[in-house]
């Protein structure tokens, strides 16, 4: 007896290539959506919940955004290769700037030197700091996380025969921070920020200058979705700038990149981010030595008065420190 099989269907060839061209289609679409996404909650300062730490990583998510524009386009997917290739755009207009030299404000008036450095629980080198201190004649150095074992490590290193004055609010953990300046400083003191971290300010006079205010910020740290809100508020309570009043210097451990809404509210108040005026603005600042395997992002900022002209910006690693040091060289106005 013969068995005979069936004949099998085979799908005609446009078929198979029709599907296939759907489910490459999809999968671009899942490749572009994503930074479509993104780039709509930057553009309104919506970041929320989780998404205010992913936000940090904006610059490296606008470097990626140009390879589902290229695969779109190449591939003639037109309608999502045009929402790729304006992602790419937007992402990147947000981002690029930072690494090209901007608007800096005046540039006559007297130089004044500033630096910020997290100490990581006070135990940042102080030889390295003392040196930075001293190598680039700094005028004003701000510190975070300071604690009394830090303040006498900077002391042995010899900060004080270079900066004289100070305003210290040492404590243990992460919550102290200090300023330390080779002028004399006027109306000093600390104050408890809402995320529980003391905040250094004074008022520096260099000679030939008017008064400037100087404070070292560190706000709460967005660690976990439920103190997001107070990570916010922390950013949005610090000293707006003052066209009335005198001149403010804020530096330090920010917590935040310019690609968070609160932060650039802040800086609209009237200041300029140094290391963005100067074409420094995507130098990541943290995580370094003993921080975690993650890209690197710009917490640390110098944000000056728009009164304030910037001459140059550099970033500085520092061996037992988390975070990178922050200088800029800036143009104060002369008394």
């Amino acid at each position: 007896m013969t068995i005979m099989r069936a004949p099998v269907e085979t799908p005609p060839a446009d078929a198979v290539r029709g599907r296939r061209k759907v489910t490459l289609t999809v999968l671009f679409w899942f490749l572009v959506l994503p930074g479509l996404v993104w780039a709509i909650v930057r553009l309104g300062g919506w970041e929320r919940g989780p998404l205010v730490q992913l936000f940090a990583f904006t610059p490296y998510v606008a470097a990626w955004s140009w390879l589902p524009a290229v695969l779109t386009l190449a591939t003639r997917r037109w309608t999502a290769g045009a929402v790729a290739l304006a992602v790419a755009i937007t992402l990147t207009a947000l981002v690029a700037p930072r690494a090209l030299s901007g608007e800096r404000g005046p540039a006559t008036g007297v130089t004044l030197r500033v630096m910020t450095s997290n100490m990581l629980f006070g135990g940042a080198d102080p030889a390295t700091v003392v040196g930075l201190v001293r190598d680039l004649r700094i005028d004003v150095l701000a510190v975070q996380e300071f604690t009394a074992e830090g303040r006498d490590a900077l002391a042995a290193a010899g900060l004080g025969e270079l900066m004289p004055y100070n305003s210290l609010a040492d404590e243990i953990a992460a919550s102290g921070s200090g300023l330390y300046s080779r002028y004399p400083l006027a109306d000093k003191g600390d104050k408890r920020n809402g995320g529980g971290f003391r905040q250094a300010y004074g008022t520096v006079v260099a000679p030939g200058a008017g008064p400037v205010v100087v404070e070292s910020v560190h706000p709460l740290a967005p660690w976990s979705v439920r103190v997001n809100e107070d990570w916010r508020s922390d950013l949005l309570a610090q000293p707006p700038a003052d066209p009335d009043g005198t001149p403010r210097i804020l530096l330090g451990d920010f917590n935040a990149t310019l690609d968070h809404g609160p932060l650039r509210e802040l800086i609209a108040t009237g200041y300029r981010d140094a290391a963005d005026a100067a074409g420094k603005g995507l130098i990541g600042t943290w995580p370094y030595e003993g921080g975690r395997a993650i890209p690197k992002v710009t917490i640390d900022h110098i944000l000056v008065d728009e009164r304030i002209g910037v001459r140059d910006v550099s970033v500085h690693p520092i061996p037992r420190s988390d975070h990178r040091a922050v200088v800029a060289e800036l143009t104060v106005p002369a008394s």
